[in-house]
């Protein structure tokens, strides 16, 4: 019956093709455990077609086991690298780059000052790792002072214009080694600053610094010298209130003399007429002289004038010359289109502007042309370090770049950070690449190169384009 076998295979046909419909919604309800798993289906079917053999029904669960585990590693792979989807559409902006953080420091220095006549230090080194360390400590000696003491193992050097003592240490694990330097006082009572680095063997790299500044004991202040009289503000207000008080005094007791003067003579001239006899009949009226009213004399008016107008001139002049003589010509530009207050200080002061805290600690110069064009500077000229301290003092994370740090050459040029030998200082690693996390501190070495023989003035750091920054003056 040929009609009949067609009608069952299109029947057969049309069941299959509506089990197969019925199972495809099915398949993505998956668990994700399924997902990543090896699939039982493709390996089982190998057994399937093997199904007319049916003495070997038996075994399969000693046979096929080890074959899952074999192809176990590729299956998982392949499924799923296959539905990861991209991580972002290639309309939309990649995310913000992680901030970056120093790595942790295997050295860590502090510095304190004594409490002594001179300016006296105490330098703590720890080895905060459990492998022994050797490093350099380094202590930058301000302009103009030389060591008086130093601990075992130090020896004072200068180079150029700056002095330094040097320690080279071997400090065993989890060890802290206290050193200590005496210094002969710049200035009775100045204040002194020396910061102190620990740095690697070789002495290129930081670990860590620290600055203490001494103070000489307090001293009786002696007494402020006072200005003139004629320069205080309240003597000058007193005399011309007093002045005033004059005039007005003058004024009325010369109006009551006047007056007394006017009926004396009216009295004097009215008893002249009659013998100071009344009369029965009224006298005829007789016209009475008008007299001017007098006013004050000319002198007094103008004097009194003269006076005032010193007083207000002088009062104006005084304050004007304080203003003025309290403008500081040398202070940066803090308004307008700056951000936060521009300072300046010496090496080793910590100095804050909008959003990063500088600390300079030290700064080396190699020898006046190391540094040619093969090495990449347009000029013969030299390479010069700066130890430089950075901390985030905001509550988010702030990129920097190296563009806006500049080294201040004498007559007014100056040089951006050279990027590639600060990454060759930090082992490869660009530190202008990643914003700084918040509250955290780096110590790093910037490198600038400069041309000719003189080393750099004068530092200018800064967080951003329209940060007012910090300036560093170099001895």
């Amino acid at each position: 019956m040929p009609a009949s076998t067609r009608h069952h295979r299109a029947l057969a046909v049309l069941v299959h093709c509506l089990g197969i419909l019925a199972a495809v919604p099915a398949l993505p309800s998956a668990a994700p455990e399924a997902a990543a798993a090896p699939r039982p289906p493709a390996v089982t079917p190998q057994p399937a077609m093997s199904t007319p053999q049916p003495a070997r029904t038996a075994p399969p669960p000693t046979t096929v086991m080890p074959a899952p585990a074999r192809a176990n590693p590729p299956v998982a792979v392949a499924l799923t690298a296959e539905p990861t989807p991209p991580s972002a559409p290639p309309a939309v902006a990649p995310p913000s780059r992680a901030p970056a953080s120093a790595p942790p420091a295997r050295v860590t220095v502090a510095v304190a000052p004594e409490s002594s006549p001179a300016p006296r230090y105490r330098i703590h080194v720890r080895n905060v790792s459990s492998l022994p360390v050797d490093t350099t400590v380094r202590q930058e000696l301000p302009a103009g002072s030389t060591p008086t003491a130093i601990s075992a193992g130090g020896q004072a050097t200068r180079g150029g214009a700056a002095a330094e003592v040097t320690w080279r240490l071997k400090l065993p694990a989890h060890s802290t080694t206290t050193l200590g330097t005496a210094l002969t006082a710049t200035a009775p009572g100045q204040p002194i600053t020396a910061p102190a680095c620990a740095f690697t063997s070789d002495g290129s790299r930081p670990y860590d610094c620290a600055t203490a500044t001494w103070h000489a004991a307090a001293a009786p202040a002696a007494e402020a010298k006072q200005a003139p009289p004629w320069q205080r503000i309240p003597v000058l207000l007193a005399g011309l209130a007093a002045l005033l008080l004059l005039s007005a005094v003058v004024l009325v007791v010369w109006r009551l003399r006047r007056g007394r003067r006017v009926t004396a003579s009216a009295l004097a001239s009215a008893e002249g007429t009659d013998g100071g006899r009344g009369t029965i009949y009224p006298r005829p009226a007789a016209p009475v002289p008008t007299t001017r009213r007098r006013t004050p004399p000319v002198w007094l008016l103008v004097g009194a004038a003269v006076v005032v107008l010193a007083g207000i001139l002088g009062a104006a002049g005084w304050t004007a010359t304080r203003q003025v003589a309290a403008i500081d010509t040398d202070k940066q530009p803090t308004s307008g289109a700056w951000m936060g207050t521009g300072m300046s200080g010496p090496v080793g002061v910590p100095l804050r502007e909008s959003a990063f805290e500088f600390t300079v600690y030290r700064m080396s110069c190699g020898t006046a042309g190391s540094v040619g064009r093969a090495d990449g500077g347009g000029t013969a000229g030299r390479r010069c370090q700066a130890t430089v301290g950075v901390r985030n003092v905001t509550g988010a994370q702030q990129p920097w770049h190296g563009q806006l740090q500049r080294a201040y050459l004498p007559g007014g040029r100056w040089v951006s950070t050279d990027e590639s030998a600060t990454r060759a200082a930090n082992l490869g690693r660009d530190v202008f690449a990643d914003p700084m996390a918040a509250g955290t501190r780096m110590v790093l070495p910037l490198v600038f190169t400069v041309d000719g023989r003189d080393p750099p003035r004068q530092l200018e750091l800064r967080s951003g384009v329209f940060s007012a920054g910090v300036r560093v003056d170099m001895p």
